[in-house]
């Protein structure tokens, strides 16, 4: 009897608790092993997953593409090579690589250089063109918020992503009541015209905002920053990765004695009248297991959204955001996960529209549990009071270093779902989703740890 009234206590503190009682909830912790649920609140209760999405993103693109699974990225060209002159153009045929140029990371484009010289160009009578054509023209998924369009964690998605398309914007800030200065961007990003609104006042935070679309030359920057604070940076978008990219590399192509006569351009869709192509390089990503990694610990959208958008391309090309939809409803259904009730819109969890419950993710989870690629996907996972998004839940306390979850935050919603380590070697698999919840997200986090750690304790 001590055992159940422990388990029924941990369901009051969390149902009644004044922060999270009357929220928007779905709770599932069932034994891996042998099935038996461990607790349940409303289990098949669909709920808004935030980042926490990213696992039905994720353990797809595992499943599908396979741990070793590159991206690739190709060089061609059209026209001939005649005495070391290139007549034609010289195309990045791009396949979604989420990792090229990460982090500012560009010394591939060396190899790439070095690649056109042993092809024997010397010159390129036409222009280096980024092709983008592996996706529609669709970048921006059109479940996400207006708000978050341009920001560094909503950029658009492209055949060619370049540099976490992902630009720092260098600002100035001066006395109360002014307008900070836009000094520059970094990478340097030709023809972004910035509709600067961005305010000096009596703060400690940085309150800036960028918003834009995707191809628009436009940023409109706008919020406040502390006065006085000197030189800054606020992150937005890159309208444009695969234009970058192509001057990225033409730059480096000059640089290297090679001749390129037209300034670089990009496909940003199919044109049948274009002739065939003979390549020369393949570039390829790091293998997809540390793909995952940086997706699930670091909870990046530009990764998960760039697995979802490819993805998509299995059904058909271009891809679409629909097809990618589709191909995450249909898989997990094949698997057996209670998906019918989900609502997908996208892959990363941004948009609000999207919904799960506890019992789906228990099950796809399980489904991970019992796969050939189960060490891969838990190596992905970040680990509790140690790695990634995990490092605050649980620090110095029983459950340190003994759940590997993903967590999912916005605004009134904190979320996790994954695996909890027992000390017979059994495991746990639970799903805790909060959805308008008052507070903090952190307090939210502090009642779901507090719940997981009386669950914990009263099964030891």
């Amino acid at each position: 009897m001590k055992f159940i009234f422990s388990i029924l206590l941990s369901v009051n503190f969390l149902t009644s608790h004044p922060i999270t009682g009357q929220a928007n909830m779905s709770v599932l912790v069932q034994n891996l092993q042998t099935g038996e649920v461990i607790d349940s609140y409303r289990a098949e209760h669909v709920v808004p997953p935030a980042s926490v999405m990213k696992l039905l993103t994720t353990g797809a693109a595992l499943e599908i593409l396979g741990p070793g699974f590159r991206f690739p990225t190709i060089l061609e060209y059209t026209g001939s090579i005649e005495n070391g002159v290139l007549h034609g153009d010289l195309y990045i045929h791009g396949s979604c690589d989420p990792s090229l140029g990460w982090k500012g990371k560009t010394a591939f484009l060396n190899q790439w250089v070095k690649a056109v010289q042993k092809a024997g160009i010397r010159k390129i009578d036409g222009a280096v063109i980024a092709d983008m054509t592996m996706l529609d023209g669709e970048a921006q998924n059109p479940g996400w918020l207006c708000e978050d369009a341009g920001n560094y964690y909503a950029p658009g998605i492209f055949g060619l992503n370049y540099y976490g398309n992902t630009m720092n914007i260098v600002l100035k800030s001066g006395e109360v009541g002014s307008t900070a200065t836009v000094v520059g961007t970094e990478p340097k990003v030709e023809d972004v015209y910035f509709i600067n609104r961005i305010r000096c006042d009596k703060i400690s935070y940085d309150g800036a905002f960028v918003s834009g679309i995707p191809y628009s030359r436009e940023r409109y920057l706008t919020g406040s920053v502390p006065s006085n604070l000197g030189t800054f940076g606020v992150k937005g978008d890159i309208p444009n990765p695969g234009l970058l990219l192509a001057r990225h590399l033409t730059a480096r192509l000059r640089e290297a004695g090679v001749e390129v006569k037209r300034d670089a351009t990009y496909l940003p869709d199919y044109n049948p009248l274009i002739p065939g192509r003979t390549e020369i390089y393949t570039h390829y990503s790091e293998p997809l297991t540390e793909i995952l990694k940086e997706t699930n610990q670091n909870s990046n959208n530009l990764y998960a959204e760039a697995l979802f958008r490819y993805l998509g391309t299995r059904y058909t090309l271009p891809g679409t955001i629909h097809n990618s939809q589709d191909l995450l409803r249909d898989y997990w259904r094949r698997r057996g996960v209670n998906i019918q009730n989900a609502i997908i819109k996208d892959g990363c969890g941004l948009a609000p529209q999207d919904a799960v419950s506890a019992k789906a993710l228990v099950q796809l989870l399980t489904v991970m549990a019992h796969s050939p690629n189960k060490e891969a996907w838990l190596a992905s996972l970040p680990t509790s009071g140690q790695t990634g998004t995990l490092k605050s839940l649980c620090p110095q306390t029983k459950l340190d270093g003994k759940i590997h979850a993903k967590s999912g935050t916005i605004a009134g919603t904190k979320n996790f779902a994954g695996y909890i380590d027992l000390p017979n070697g059994e495991q746990w698999v639970f799903a805790i989703l909060i959805n308008s919840a008052p507070g903090k997200a952190k307090n939210i986090q502090n009642v779901i740890q507090q719940y997981l750690l009386d669950v914990y304790s009263a099964h030891q």
